[in-house]
């Protein structure tokens, strides 16, 4: 697995966490904090260059930074403070233990994933059910994929109340109906706890014959690293089948684990072992780091490739970071036929920084519970493709119909019917394009809140390569 590595560039400011005669953890200062804050982004962050405070030569001591920092009343405000106005990602939490859960795909959760809309035409903002995860209260409550709700405890949607009210642990769904942009209430309501859950990304997993070809078909929803080997399993699977073709939907996978992805990428081809997938480049601290096509996952089992020469990608808007990486890793090797719409247009990666000596969590600081998640590397690929900011476009466009999106992993489902229609022409409809009467935007999804919404993840640092 590529690494990469790091030494602060300042002594951190070293301050007693513990009460000399009982050890009791006594709080940290604003100050202290906001050292940390400064001092990881000073090292890591992907823009440094462009940010006039993080320039080694900014402060002529200690004392001035102190004063500098004075000058921000959270270590939130001085975080964004030192953020590029076009960084949408990094990120910084006062409570690393969730975001360390979230990391292995724990999290508090009803089973219901949905996207949210607004039509532009009346104002009025739904959910859509996109699918059900299975034991958990929106499978036992009859929720289904298609279901759409407009609001929550009886009190209807707007601008300023959805995210409130999506937040909520326990919280009742009052259904609805589209027609045009005739959004309707039913008066039927679901009610829907929150428990501690934790998600299989692999969510369906098929072999398709028809016309005497086999096709493989898995819907993939995140890039979470521990469950690398339930990943690999299922192509085992398919390589003992014999799939001559496979498709890959990743229309709601926001990303993940770089590391994952690479494996991933290695799992669709194989004979591409020790090429160069992605170069990683990180600011001037750093030196940029290639990650090549592999054949073992971190467990160290060996990758069950399948050698394909074409893949073909479902995608849609929240397609983002480490699901992209896999279209962009793969397009200078093989033919990547992606169906569905343009993606997120993500390219950076992250890294959990720490408030400790070398920013692991090795000796930390006992007396917060801060963490970030900055930008420090792009990705390129072997062709030197990067900087999609606006996403990566699809070859055959398909929009997705709320009001009609059939049922994941069947063949009549319109995003699959199309890639099944590459693939065997003729075959079904192809799916046809989905048609509104009035223009919508997208306000969010399920995991919005999350910190590690449309992250791209590194897993560890080391402190050997600084340069």
């Amino acid at each position: 697995m590529k690494k990469f590595l790091v030494i602060p560039l300042f002594s951190l400011l070293l301050v007693s966490c513990f009460e000399d005669m009982d050890d009791v953890i006594q709080p940290c200062s604003t100050l202290e904090i906001q050292d940390f804050v400064y001092k990881g982004l000073n090292v890591f962050y992907l823009y440094k260059s462009q940010v006039p405070e993080l320039d080694d030569k900014a402060f002529a001591s200690q004392t001035e930074l102190n004063g500098f920092l004075s000058n921000y009343a959270t270590p939130e405000d001085l975080f964004n403070y030192l953020l590029v106005e076009e960084d949408r990602f990094s990120f910084i939490i006062n409570d690393y233990q969730k975001l360390e859960a979230s990391l292995q795909g724990v999290s508090l959760h009803n089973g219901m994933e949905f996207g949210l809309v607004q039509i532009q035409e009346t104002g009025d903002i739904f959910g859509y059910v996109r699918y059900v995860l299975p034991q958990t209260s929106a499978a036992a409550n009859g929720v289904k994929r298609g279901m759409i709700f407009n609001g929550i405890d009886g009190q209807i949607f707007n601008e300023n109340n959805y995210n409130r009210l999506l937040s909520q642990t326990t919280y009742t769904i009052n259904l609805a109906t589209l027609n045009g942009s005739d959004l309707t209430s039913t008066g039927e309501s679901i009610t829907l706890i929150k428990e501690q859950y934790a998600e299989n990304p692999v969510h369906i997993q098929k072999t398709f014959e028809i016309d005497g070809q086999k096709i493989g078909y898995l819907m993939y929803n995140a890039f979470t690293s521990s469950y690398d080997n339930e990943l690999n399993a299922v192509f085992a699977n398919f390589k003992g089948e014999g799939i001559t073709d496979l498709i890959l939907d990743l229309r709601y996978n926001g990303g993940g684990s770089i590391e994952t992805a690479n494996d991933l990428s290695s799992m669709i081809t194989g004979q591409f072992n020790g090429q160069l997938f992605i170069k990683q480049v990180y600011n001037e601290n750093f030196p940029d780091e290639e990650r090549l096509f592999n054949n073992k996952i971190n467990s160290g089992e060996m990758i069950a490739s399948l050698n394909l020469n074409r893949v073909y990608v479902l995608t849609t808007g929240s397609t983002a970071s480490a699901s992209e990486l896999i279209l962009s890793g793969l397009m200078p090797y093989i033919d990547v036929v992606q169906i569905g719409t343009t993606t997120t247009g993500k390219y950076q990666g992250s890294v959990l920084i720490y408030d400790s000596s070398d920013f692991t969590k090795k000796d930390i600081n006992l007396c917060h519970r801060y963490a970030m998640l900055p930008l420090i590397l792009k990705s390129v690929n072997s062709a030197g493709f990067t900087d999609y900011a606006n996403g990566i476009a699809p070859d055959v466009e398909l929009q997705e119909d709320f009001s009609n999106l059939g049922e994941l992993g069947q063949t009549d489902e319109p995003l699959l019917n199309a890639a099944l229609n590459e693939i065997i022409p003729g075959f079904g409809s192809g799916g046809k394009p989905a048609t509104f009467p009035f223009e919508f935007r997208n306000l969010g999804e399920s995991g919005m809140n999350s910190p590690l919404h449309q992250r791209m993840m590194v897993e560890e640092i080391h402190k050997d390569s600084f340069k």
